[in-house]
């Protein structure tokens, strides 16, 4: 089943008295369990892509759905219930509460949700390797710690959808692979994670590369046996 199906999406921004066209009849297919990377050079359209797929933003034109309902037919407590159910958001700069413990914010999203938190923030934190730091604040914990916690805060409601922007971007480079290893634990068991990234070596650990150019796919690389 397709989790993610973009059909012919279009994009404006009204910027002054200018439509400026950002995505120019975009497709995008994502099956349930896949592992997708977006590539493209700056201004291709890859974070105003992902904010549509992360239903942050709608279409301008053509047809976003999820899990076969389309996003646009939905109110906005339905679309406030869909991210906080079905997508896992991972970003570059971690977006941590400072004053908050690890525990306190991975707990965060079961909170909003009205669910009991304890018990899954630690599993959540445990499944990347952070369960002994739980109790240590952002500004205590290195680069790569900061972002294995935002990756337990985006796993911890169970969701269907990983998404990840430049995950690894504020990573050196070893660090970046371990947060990359953590993506191919949860893409081997069955999570859904599309992945926005300017290294093709990064790109490379996805099962299907989608390169943006100019707002419009410009082809699909998939990896042998995907």
């Amino acid at each position: 089943m397709s989790v993610i199906r973009a059909e012919g999406v279009v994009k404006n921004y009204r910027l002054g008295d200018v439509d400026v066209e950002v995505l120019k009849g975009v497709d995008l297919d994502v099956k349930a369990g896949e592992y997708v990377a977006l590539m493209g050079p700056s201004g291709s359209g890859k974070s105003t892509l992902m904010n549509i797929v992360g239903c942050l933003d709608v279409p301008t034109a053509g047809r976003y759905l999820i899990e076969e309902r389309e996003v646009g037919t939905l109110s906005e407590d339905e679309l406030a219930d869909l991210r906080g159910r079905r997508i896992g958001f991972v970003f570059q700069t971690f977006n941590l509460l400072a004053r908050t413990s690890a525990l306190e914010n991975v707990e965060l999203p079961l909170h909003y949700q009205r669910r009991p938190a304890r018990k899954a923030a630690m599993a959540a934190l445990e499944s990347v390797g952070l369960a002994h730091r739980s109790d240590h604040k952002p500004s205590q914990l290195s680069g790569g710690e900061r972002q294995r916690v935002a990756i337990a805060r985006a796993v911890v409601t169970d969701p269907a959808i990983i998404l990840a922007d430049e995950p690894t971007g504020n990573l050196d480079s070893k660090t970046g692979l371990e947060i990359l290893d953590v993506f191919d634990g949860l893409s081997r068991k069955g999570v859904t994670i599309v992945l926005v990234t300017h290294d093709r070596s990064v790109a490379l650990r996805a099962q299907k590369i989608v390169h943006l150019k100019d707002g419009r796919v410009e082809r699909v690389e998939k990896k042998a046996g995907a």
